[in-house]
C-alpha cells in the first residue's frame, strides 16, 4: 500500500488573476521542482525512486526541448 500525499491547498480567492496561461515549459520546470521537493520530503522508497524516475523523464523531455526547440 503506498503512502498518500497531502499537498498544501493555495488560499480560495475571489477573483482569479487575469493573465497569460502557463506554457508548457513553464509547467515542466515547475513540476521538475515539485518533484525535487516531494523526493526531499517522501519516507517511503518506492515513493521517492517513482519521483525521482518521473523527474529524470521530465528533465530529459525539458532539455531536448531547449536543445532542440
Amino acid at each position: 500500500m503506498g503512502q498518500v500525499l497531502q499537498f498544501r491547498l493555495p488560499p480560495a480567492q475571489a477573483h482569479a488573476p487575469a493573465g497569460q496561461p502557463l506554457d508548457l515549459m513553464s509547467a515542466v520546470d515547475f513540476a521538475l521542482r515539485d518533484l525535487i521537493d516531494i523526493g526531499n520530503h517522501v519516507s517511503l522508497e518506492a515513493v521517492r525512486e517513482q519521483a525521482a524516475a518521473c523527474r529524470q523523464m521530465l528533465e530529459a523531455a525539458y532539455m531536448d526541448e531547449l536543445q532542440h526547440g
